[in-house]
């Protein structure tokens, strides 16, 4: 339908609609029309989106809001006069029971206050009950039981018509083949809901798509979608798509019975399908009465979406009464009944500009991508790691390429993918240096490892990036001493090394703009306060690889001073808690170097406490003696390391991962993996930070 240099064409387009208020001339609409159903064809048959949801409602909402400021030139063909563009010819086409119409979205508290008044005006009353539960984003469907049997499953299609996909819907297991409606006084139900999958499957999925030389789908939608599609239902089987049914849109009373009382509302009808055995968002519901309510839970649902099991893109608020439904109607792109609230956009497209290549305290060179600024999930996106080289050739990512960025649970971007489709032939593959871009160093790479490194010890950014990491908060803690003014000393030569910092020319930092007496005076301070730090700080603050703030404790806690580091092996190291192989190998080989070595003895020629006087104590008189905690994502109530610092003042232990020995996994917003791993394995204590609290209260 299109070709490669349409699709450029259309893609330029839509860029420059989205970038730029033009006016509402007769050519600024027939534009806006021809992107959008570019749009609708990328979406709904190719399964490639090239705009995100939000980029595509806002050039919908430009279309819609120019065609009622001029409303002669609306045309039969605007995408504003029907649902979407969604039909292929692998399938026979259906008709819906009823119209499966989109909805009309908001972004904000602001527009959920309009929408609410809008829907008191229509159904004449302030008496409104909204009910609101998730909106999935997944593959819209519609299915239909006749006397109990599911007779016909289609796609959503174009809204009227569907394709009829019967024999891949019954290879979903969560989708009843029967259920027991006759005996409720139905013999004809149309019933609609979402194809899912689970964000663990689709991540397996896209690993074998890689391995298999294929492009990475965009999201869980997209495999959906896809999926659902195929001819051999078969394969369908074995993707483990899932379902959640939404909403009644029509059903036939057998003669002489009566509604069943449930299906006065949308709860209700909900409910009622779960309990004859579909799959509804019963327990994820929520009814409220006022739109404050409604407003509130959208903000509270926002935080926890990365801890759901499918993938959720919005909420859904619904008149909940259906005779009210009725009275207020609907439009021929929307039920005014309904809205979605649609949560900070999870993916945009930009074009990648060039890369630069960064060293890291340890040496590794990562290479970052620096991009045309886009805003994603409310802030705006402007550098992204690319990771490693193996990334960037797996990825087949090229200078000049308009890429798909997504800014996920962890909230740190990362590339999907390139849209090859828009290609030019002008864009130019990324060339991984040979040498290091600081000192220019010949670069390392070892066997088991994706990273090249810069391995001269010397090297000045990794100089510098070590200092700061020895005066940071969670290592030395050297207050008044952050990364600018590290850099600031080091680029005058006030700074050479790690020891450097306890033999500081202080007349040379009191000639330095903006330290006065008091600034000298408490960095002075923090410095000498930092020499008496634990042990587990300063292994921590060494910037020893793979050991991180509970790994020091660990090692901390097995020696008296830290030259017993010197003799240890990697039998002895494994020994300890959470230390395998990676993490003793690293030990062993930062305290082999000579370098290193001379850093220690600097550092207790200064005064630097390399002693643990508490060697091989556990406090065991606790509350929390013998148990084992961990935390993920953001803390609301204090920083993780107090957190941790309770557990040890009250006689637990913090690990290093999940595993068989964790209790306890406390989680904050914006989860990631731990959370995941703690769910399979079934055995972890998974806390809220309220319940955490109580605990360590109680």
């Amino acid at each position: 339908m299109y070709t490669q240099q349409d699709e450029r064409r259309l893609y330029e387009q839509a860029k420059h609609l989205l970038q730029h208020d033009a006016a509402n001339t007769d050519d600024t609409i027939t534009q806006l029309r021809e992107v959008i159903n570019y749009a609708d064809w990328k979406y709904y048959v190719q399964n490639e989106p090239t705009l995100s949801d939000a980029e595509y409602d806002h050039l919908f909402k430009k279309l819609k809001h120019s065609e009622e400021k001029y409303p002669e030139l609306i045309t039969a063909d605007s995408p504003t006069q029907r649902v979407a563009q969604g039909l292929s010819e692998r399938f026979p086409t259906v008709s819906h029971l009823v119209p499966m119409l989109s909805l009309d979205n908001t972004y904000n508290a602001e527009d959920l206050t309009d929408w609410d008044k809008r829907c008191r005006q229509l159904a004449e009353t302030d008496n409104l009950e909204y009910c609101v539960e998730p909106k999935y984003d997944g593959a819209s469907i519609s299915l239909i039981y006749n006397n109990g049997n599911l007779s016909r499953g289609a796609t959503r299609g174009d809204g009227v018509m569907g394709e009829e996909v019967t024999a891949n819907i019954r290879q979903i297991k969560a989708i009843p083949l029967s259920a027991s409606l006759v005996k409720q006084g139905i013999t004809q139900i149309e019933i609609r809901g979402e194809i899912v999958i689970h964000k663990n499957v689709f991540e397996s999925f896209n690993k074998q798509r890689v391995a298999e030389g294929l492009s990475p789908l965009a999201n869980p939608r997209n495999a959906a979608s896809g999926t659902l599609r195929m001819l051999d239902p078969a394969e369908v089987k074995k993707r483990g798509l899932n379902a959640i049914l939404y909403h009644i849109s029509d059903y036939t009373l057998s003669a002489g019975s009566k509604r069943p009382k449930e299906l006065n509302t949308h709860y209700g009808s909900l409910q009622w399908l779960y309990s004859l055995g579909f799959p509804t968002p019963a327990k994820e519901m929520k009814v409220f009465k006022h739109i404050d309510e409604v407003i509130a839970y959208c903000h509270e649902f926002e935080g926890q979406r990365d801890s759901l099991a499918f993938e959720v893109d919005g909420l859904v608020i619904k008149v909940n009464d259906f005779a009210l439904q009725d009275r207020m109607g609907m439009t021929s792109h929307h039920p005014r009944w309904a809205v979605a609230y649609k949560f900070k956009a999870r993916q945009a497209t930009s074009k990648l500009l060039r890369v630069e290549f960064q060293v890291g305290r340890v040496g590794a060179i990562t290479p970052v991508a620096k991009i045309e600024p886009v805003h994603i999930g409310g802030v705006t996106v402007s550098s992204i790691s690319l990771f490693n080289e193996d990334v960037v050739r797996e990825k087949d990512v090229r200078i000049g390429d308009t890429v798909l960025v997504e800014r996920a649970g962890d909230v740190i971007p990362y590339i999907v993918k390139p849209l090859t489709e828009l290609r030019t032939g002008l864009e130019k593959e990324i060339k991984f240096p040979t040498h290091c871009p600081a000192c220019n160093s010949e670069l390392e790479k070892q066997q088991d490892e994706a990273a090249w490194r810069c391995i001269n010890i010397n090297c000045p950014v990794q100089v510098v990036e070590r200092m700061m990491h020895f005066a940071s908060k969670d290592a030395m803690d050297i207050r008044s001493l952050g990364a600018a003014n590290v850099q600031k000393f080091f680029d005058i030569g006030l700074l050479k090394d790690i020891p450097g910092i306890y033999h500081i020319d202080w007349d040379r930092v009191k000639g330095i703009e903006g330290f006065g007496e008091k600034s000298v005076s408490n960095l002075k301070q923090a410095i000498e306060q930092s020499k008496q730090q634990p042990l587990s700080r300063l292994l921590f603050g060494l910037g020893i690889r793979h050991v991180g703030e509970t790994t020091a404790k660990t090692l901390a806690s097995a020696v008296s001073d830290i030259r017993e580091f010197y003799d240890w092996d990697i039998e002895k190291l494994s020994t300890l808690q959470d230390i395998g192989p990676k993490v003793a190998t690293s030990v062993i080989d930062f305290f082999a170097r000579k370098e290193n070595r001379e850093i220690i003895e600097k550092l207790e020629k200064a005064g630097i406490n390399l002693a643990n006087e508490h060697k091989g104590e556990q406090q065991t008189n606790g509350e929390l003696a013998g148990k084992t905690f961990l935390f993920t994502g953001t803390l609301s109530h204090f920083k993780r390391s107090d957190a941790e610092t309770i557990v040890e003042e009250k006689g637990g232990s913090i690990l290093g991962g999940v595993s068989s020995k964790l209790n306890y996994l406390v989680v904050g917003e914006d989860a990631g993996s731990k959370l995941e791993k703690a769910k399979k394995l079934g055995t972890v204590n998974i806390l809220t930070e309220q319940e955490f609290l109580k605990i360590v209260e109680g």
